[in-house]
């Protein structure tokens, strides 16, 4: 993979999803450079430089990360634990999109380090809006610490 600047890191397993965040990302030109990944597992290799993502430049950071908890291999959650904590990942801002409404999960998110907690609006319309407004706010509004 490329060293080119990152907008968003999208982290989702769900294909439609994905696509539909693409795509409301890219509508308006919210963010040009989206790089998917469909589980937590290859999300931790992909921004800590291992697996076949070795050699890559991990001074590229994204500069917002959105991330889905419910995944296989390794969860939205343990990935957040894990960027949170490390010196290399714990400036780049999380924002959880996710299905679940469940209080554990986000009361956990926010303990871990999540910089916002939003559930996914069921109706494409809805989810396209949101979407398209969190890229706004985090790539055009927010200051970024890094």
């Amino acid at each position: 993979m490329e060293n080119i600047g990152i907008d968003i890191l999208l982290i989702e397993d769900n294909s439609n999803d994905a696509e539909l965040a693409i795509a409301a990302l890219q509508k308006n030109d919210v963010a040009k450079r989206i790089v998917h990944l469909k589980d937590g597992e290859v999300a931790l290799d992909f921004l800590f430089g291992k697996g076949k993502y070795k050699g890559r430049n991990t001074d590229n950071k994204p500069k917002v990360i959105l991330l889905d908890l419910k995944m296989p291999k390794v969860s939205g959650l343990e990935v957040l634990e894990q960027l949170t904590h490390n010196p290399l990942t714990q400036k780049i801002p999380v924002v959880v999109l996710t299905s679940s409404k469940e209080h554990p999960d986000v009361e956990k998110a926010y303990t871990l380090g999540a910089n916002s907690y939003i559930v996914k609006p069921v109706d494409f319309e809805n989810f396209r809006k949101v979407v398209n407004e969190l890229g706004i706010y985090w790539l055009v509004f927010n200051q970024p610490l890094v």
